[in-house]
């Protein structure tokens, strides 16, 4: 797991604010206009996401958002399909009920 990454988000749900992926990227040495680059964050995102579930916390890539969106990419809701975290079909209430549970639960961590 990219630990850069992984406490750069922690660090912004305490905050209880979020991050776009262009802040991110460059903590792994990565350009969002590079295309292999943003393939690249979506797996670091998704094993973060991934670790997440394993250990019973909400998806904390979900403070991860598109500047032009303020929303996470289509890779996050892929992502919490797979896992069977999501089920439904309204990415922006999934969101915004992902995004509550993150910054509830490392406010208090």
């Amino acid at each position: 797991m990219h630990e850069a990454i992984y406490e750069r988000l922690k660090a912004v749900a305490r905050e209880g604010k979020t991050i776009t992926y262009g802040e991110i990227a460059p903590l792994a040495g990565l350009d969002m206009a590079n295309e292999a680059d943003r393939i690249k964050i979506t797996e670091i995102l998704q094993e973060i996401g991934s670790f997440e579930l394993q250990h019973n916390r909400p998806m904390l890539p979900a403070v991860v958002v598109q500047k032009s969106k303020n929303m996470p990419g289509q890779g996050f809701f892929r992502a919490a399909r797979r896992s069977g975290a999501y089920k439904g079909n309204d990415d922006l209430g999934y969101f915004q009920e992902e995004l509550r549970k993150v910054h509830e639960y490392w406010k208090q961590a």
